[in-house]
This record gives C-alpha cells, structure tokens and sequence, in this order.
C-alpha cells in the first residue's frame, strides 16, 4: 500500500508504485532509475521526486521505500510512503536565497574593506574580482605599481572557498634568483651549502589555500619552468629532492611587466603565461580614479592621525587642490607615503601638505594627450582584431582563429572584442563556404 502525506493537516490516499502517470514527466526517468537501483539492493532507500497530488497539482514529494521480509529473511514485498516536502522545498529556496544576499552583502562589506573609492574604473574591477573569487581560476593582477595589486588578491582569497585556510604571499623580485626555487618550493637536507635540514616552501605552507606571487615577471627561468608544472600537473619537488608532492593551492600572480613584450624578449615562457592570464584584473593607476583621491586621503588621515595620536578635523584647502591634480606617478603607495609623513610632521587640526614633496615628481602626460593615446592605441587594436577576424572568416577560437593569429588567449579576445564593440558575425559573410 502506497502512503501519502499530503501536507497540513496531513492526509494519506493509496497509490500504487506502479502508476508512473503520477510521476512529473521531467521526473520519471530518475523516478524508474533510483526504484530499481534501490529494489536491486534490497535496503530501504528514498529519493525525491513531483508527483500528481488528488488535487491535480504536483509537488514535491519525499519518496521512501522499504522492503518487507520474511522468516528466512527474504523480501515479500515493499511498502512505500511518498511525504509532501514542498513548502519545506520552498522555504529552504527562500532561505539559500536570503544566504545568497547575505552573502553578497557580506562581500560588499568585509571582502572590500581595505579598497577604498567608488570610482566606475574600480567598480569594473571588483565586479570582476566577485565573479572569480568563488571559482579555483588562477588569476593574473596587472598594473602599475602601487596601485594595490595584493588588496585585490587578499579580496580574492577572502571571497572564495579556501578563505579558512592561508594566504602566503611572496615577491618573487625581493628573493635572490639563486633562492626563489628552494622559497617556493622548500629544500631537503643537503640539497645545497647550508642546508642543514628539510624546509618546507611557500607551496607546502599553502596548502589548502592561495599563494601570491608578486612580480611573477621576474621569476628565473629555471623557476618558470617549475611553476608551469605546478599549474599543469598540480605538484612539484623539493630542490635537492625526487619525491613529487602534490599542490592543492590557488595560484594569484602579479606584476607591473608588459608581460608580452617580456615574452618578445625572451625573458618569459608564453606558455606560462598563458597558464598564469586565465583570468586576467587589470588595476587602473591612480590618475585614472581622480574621484577617488579625497575619499583614499581621508581614509589615510585617519589611519595616521588615529595611530600618531593626532585629531586632525579639516584638510587645507590648497592641500585638497594640490592632491586631485597631482598625477601620482607612484600611485596610492606614493599617495598613503605623502599622507603618512604629512600627519608625522603636522601640528593643530589642519592637515596641509609641503608642495615640494610633489613637485619634485614628474607629471605624467596631460588627460588631454592621455585620452588621445588611449584613443589612438584603442583605433590600432581594433584594426588588427577586424583583420584578423576577416582572415579567419569570423572564426575566434582554433588553430585559424583570430586568437591563435594575434597569439593572444581567446578570452582575452572575446573581452576585447566586447570592449571596441566590434560585431564578429559581420565577418562570416567572407566565409567562401
């Protein structure tokens, strides 16, 4: 006999296992697939499914079966109980919805408290960190320095699913070239002069989480090679070692290069590049994110003063001139510096800055001249997409693809064909097929 509550107050009816007309026809398939797995094993087992309830509407139901046996033990038949869990169902939706919210909000909160500013270049940025966070992707931060290239990883790591475990972070140019294999990868005892006993690498000790590698553009050779092994094979070996240890890390690189030029060069392995660019965050300079400078020089004042022990209220008003039309060639590191000294060296409640410590700087070219460059190069790019697209008859992807022509990833092109909004189909119509 076939068992059915039927939600609040509860009620029961008889259906027979084998009407399958009762079963939501999206569902039969599984339905049939899951009884006879179950019936074959002989055990009690449940799955879910919708099924037609006596009012004509489906539901979700909580399928269970149970077998029924003998003396000797063996199966006379089964009983089954179909239980209405669909307000259950919708509640629990509502619920991962809410979490889903929270969720955000807490990202909003908590995963960007260090970035500071609003402006539409950083904005661009975040939305792109919150959609590859929560993914393994390896990511690569590009752009000038100090523009804050390890907040942006540290955002990362925070958002994903390895936030519980460590960030290890390493500036691949701060470390002797002779150093960096037995940094990243540890050592064991004498593997080399010195090596007086096993030590672990920054890989090992990240194991589990994210491993940064600043300025990744300066890795030795030696070293890009084994770092290609880590993002391919997802293990590596100790120097001085011959036992492979397997790498669950995420691996977020970053640098000031013109990694490409650097390839040209032959400084840099393009296939390591390709594995490190799946998921590229460029970071805009400073003189790009004008409107942000007076929220980042409050924010630093605060910092500094609250530290220092000083109640600054106002910022000179020649102070707050000079700062949004400096160019800020060493971006916000340059910026929170002259912050910083600003607030050692002031007296009262006024915060002023000595001109001179800017001054001395040199200006980057106008916005006039920088927007005719951009504009310039922008015109240059879109030229050499569009003829590569006509000679591979709108293909993107593939080995006659527009991407394989110009030796660039194919999502790099897809985003920059989205960026000089260029329509890719028009350029099937010289297909000669």
């Amino acid at each position: 006999m076939w068992r059915a509550d039927a939600g609040q107050p509860e009620a029961t009816h008889s259906w027979p296992g084998s009407r399958l007309d009762l079963v939501h026809p999206e569902d039969r398939e599984h339905f049939v697939s899951e009884r006879k797995k179950g019936f074959l094993e002989g055990q009690p087992f449940e799955h879910g499914a919708r099924l037609l309830r006596h009012d004509g509407q489906f539901r979700c139901f909580l399928v269970r079966f149970a077998p029924l046996r003998d003396e000797r033990g063996d199966i006379t038949r089964w009983i089954g109980t179909g239980t209405d869990i669909e307000d259950r169902k919708r509640a629990e939706e509502e619920l991962q919805k809410e979490n889903i919210a929270l969720r955000e909000e807490i990202i909003k909160t908590s995963m960007f408290e260090e970035i500071v500013g609003n402006s539409p270049a950083l904005q661009q940025v975040l939305v792109r960190v919150a959609k590859v966070a929560p993914t393994d992707s390896t990511v690569l931060i590009t752009g000038e320095t100090g523009t804050g290239k390890e907040l942006i990883a540290r955002a990362i790591h925070k958002a994903s699913k390895r936030s519980e475990r460590a960030f290890v972070s390493v500036n691949c140019a701060a470390i002797p070239p002779s150093l960096i294999p037995s940094e990243l990868f540890g050592h064991e005892k004498g593997a080399f002069t010195g090596a007086t006993q096993r030590r672990l690498g920054r890989f090992e000790l990240a194991e589990g989480g994210t491993i940064f590698l600043d300025e990744v553009g300066e890795l030795p050779p030696e070293t890009q090679v084994a770092l290609l092994r880590v993002l391919q094979e997802h293990e590596f070996e100790r120097v001085g070692g011959n036992r492979s240890i397997k790498a669950n890390v995420r691996v977020i690189g970053a640098t000031n290069r013109n990694l490409p030029e650097t390839i040209a060069a032959g400084a840099f392995r393009e296939d390591l590049f390709y594995r490190l660019n799946v998921f590229p965050i460029e970071m805009p300079p400073l003189r790009e994110r004008r409107e942000d400078v007076p929220m980042l020089v409050q924010y630093f004042i605060d910092r500094y003063a609250r530290k220092e022990g000083k109640n600054i209220r106002k910022i000179n008003k020649e102070t707050r001139t000079l700062f949004e039309q400096y160019a800020w060639p060493g971006n916000i590191r340059e910026l929170q510096n002259v912050v910083e000294r600003s607030v050692i060296v002031s007296e009262g409640e006024s915060f002023s800055v000595d001109e001179s410590w800017l001054s001395r700087q040199p200006l980057r070219t106008s916005p006039t001249s920088e927007r005719e460059l951009r504009q310039r190069v922008a015109a240059e790019e879109k030229q050499a997409i569009e003829t590569a697209l006509t000679e591979s008859h709108g293909r993107v992807f593939g080995p006659s693809g527009a991407a394989a022509k110009l030796g660039i990833a194919r999502s790099t092109l897809e985003s920059k064909i989205k960026t000089l909004k260029i329509n890719k189909n028009r350029f099937k119509l010289s297909n000669p097929s």
